[in-house]
């Protein structure tokens, strides 16, 4: 196991001052020094009570030791038989029997965060605590809970980390089956979703970063042995822990996780990061009107990746022997609507809508592509937030052709998931008829759902067209943005050519609108 230590300050028991929050020691009995205590743990008594043993610990077990003559303590995912060190504990009994029967992570980080507990508590490790799988596939969870696990000895390494690292106290650690690998990575970050987990294997190279704000936390390894293509990712989101379990091909014993790769277990910002890519393959590839066609590439299967709303993804190809990469930001492959439940995402796919253009080699390499053929894609980048949308009460989305492509799931979280959200508008500008992209789609969402309403605005209409005429001004914006009520507050998402996001913003502006009140799609 590797994870990144707490800072190893004085141990309990040495002279040290009295922590910022008050807490003193108090007086210990003869013979119960920290000397003492180190003097025990290596006499060979069973401080345990497992003889030696490591065992998974489930809740309810750990909940039946919560006495002082039986006490074991959760810290990071690790069970302890604290029992032993009651009387050696330099802030008494009570304190450690705060946590009995518990996880006493949070406690532990409030009151000794500098303490190197592996060390101090190291002959007391009873096991780790069993984890309770949340998406797991039923074969893996079955086979996780037959076999006999079995648990391996801890690896300290010093990460190059900043000070929020420290205070997160990301680690992570892993274990084997006779069949299954299991990397467990604590973040402590509550509310951890899906969209925040990227894991990837590649040639046993194994790489899972998880997203904590503008920061990323990496385990990058080269792994001892192949891996079966398919994995799995648990998250319990409430503790922001993350399972990844790994189906091995041989089952035979590891000795080693493997070697660690060179930005492994490091914890930077996201802009520091290099993009990585993955090979996707093309599944299918339907027009949705005369120059624009939706592609829906199938991530691998060794690939846990779910793009959040409104962030894009990078596409890479290689044209006349020269890397190219260009920005589209993933859609849904239909505009749902019912919106009672959150749509259902299978978590295997991308759906792109891309405008192909006669004179560019991107598209025009993209259009070449045949079913079956790859292409690589990176991962998610973007800096909107869907608490922009949650606090919300009118929501304006102002799209110019293809830039309609961040606002499908936009539109999908705003109504299905913001519940305060009185009236969702969006305002579509394309040049004609022709361009329109999933208009039937939006007219029907329209009839569907009362808060939302379309209006479709074209430049280079045709006679017959009995909508409005004209492009981007303030007098149009003043027209179709408004308040729903004097104080209501008001997002605008806006995405579509520079020049349109551009003369959008400055005009909301003019109108009295904040930069706060303001989010450009731009990449």
């Amino acid at each position: 196991m590797l994870n990144v230590p707490p800072q190893a300050f004085p141990a309990p028991g040495s002279q040290q001052r009295v922590a910022a929050s008050g807490r003193a020691k108090v007086p210990l009995k003869p013979g119960r020094s920290l000397m003492d205590w180190i003097r025990l743990t290596k006499s060979g008594k069973d401080l345990t009570g497992l003889k030696g043993r490591l065992v998974e610990v489930t809740e309810d077990e750990l909940a039946k030791h919560n006495k002082k003559e039986d006490c074991w303590i959760c810290i990071r995912g690790f069970v302890y038989n604290v029992t032993p060190y009651m009387e050696y504990h330099p802030g008494g009994e009570d304190e450690l029997m705060k946590a009995a029967g518990t996880d006493g992570t949070d406690l532990f980080d409030q009151v000794h965060r500098w303490v190197n507990y592996e060390s101090m508590l190291k002959e007391c490790l009873v096991g780790r605590m069993a984890v309770k799988p949340i998406a797991a596939p039923k074969e893996i969870s079955s086979t996780l809970s037959e076999e006999r696990k079995q648990l391996n000895g801890m690896l300290s390494e010093k990460g190059v980390l900043g000070a929020s690292a420290k205070d997160l106290m990301l680690s992570y650690d892993w274990f084997q089956t006779d069949s299954l690998i299991t990397i467990v990575i604590y973040t402590k970050k509550k509310d951890l979703s899906a969209e925040l987990v990227i894991v990837d294997c590649q040639d046993k190279r194994l790489r899972g970063e998880i997203i904590i704000d503008d920061h990323s936390y990496l385990v990058e390894v080269d792994l001892y042995h192949a891996v079966q293509e398919d994995l799995a990712v648990n998250i319990t989101e409430k503790i922001g822990k993350v399972e990844i379990i790994l189906k091995k091909n041989d089952n035979i014993h590891w000795k080693m996780l493997g070697q660690p790769m060179e930005n492994h277990n490091t914890f930077i910002k996201r802009t520091d990061r290099g993009l990585f890519y993955r090979k996707c393959k093309l599944v299918s590839k339907t027009e949705v009107t005369h120059d624009t066609k939706l592609f829906c590439l199938m991530l691998p299967k060794s690939t846990h990746l779910h793009v959040p709303t409104g962030q894009h993804v990078y596409l890479k190809q290689i044209i006349a022997g020269t890397e190219v990469v260009k920005p589209y930001t993933p859609v849904l492959p239909f505009l749902p609507l019912d919106f009672k439940e959150p749509s259902c995402r299978d978590g295997a796919h991308i759906y792109l809508m891309i405008k192909i253009y006669s004179c560019g080699p991107f598209t025009q390499a993209l259009e070449h592509l045949q079913v079956g053929d790859y292409v690589s894609v990176s991962n998610p980048e973007g800096n909107f937030k869907k608490s922009q949308v949650q606090t919300s009460e009118d929501l304006f989305l102002l799209a110019a052709g293809t830039g309609f492509t961040p606002m499908v799931k936009l539109l999908d979280f705003a109504l299905t998931e913001v519940s305060c959200l009185r009236t969702v508008k969006l305002i579509f500008f394309n040049k004609t008829e022709d361009d329109i992209l999933w208009r039937n789609q939006l007219e029907q969402l329209a009839l569907k759902d009362k808060r939302f309403e379309v209006k479709f605005i074209l430049s280079q209409p045709t006679k017959d067209w009995m909508g409005k005429e004209g492009k981007i001004s303030s007098s149009l914006l003043s027209e179709f943005v408004k308040r729903s009520s004097k104080y209501s507050k008001v997002l605008i998402c806006i995405c579509g050519p520079t020049p349109f996001t551009e003369q959008g913003v400055q005009y909301l502006k003019d109108l009295g609108y904040s930069q706060e009140e303001i989010h450009a799609f731009t990449a």
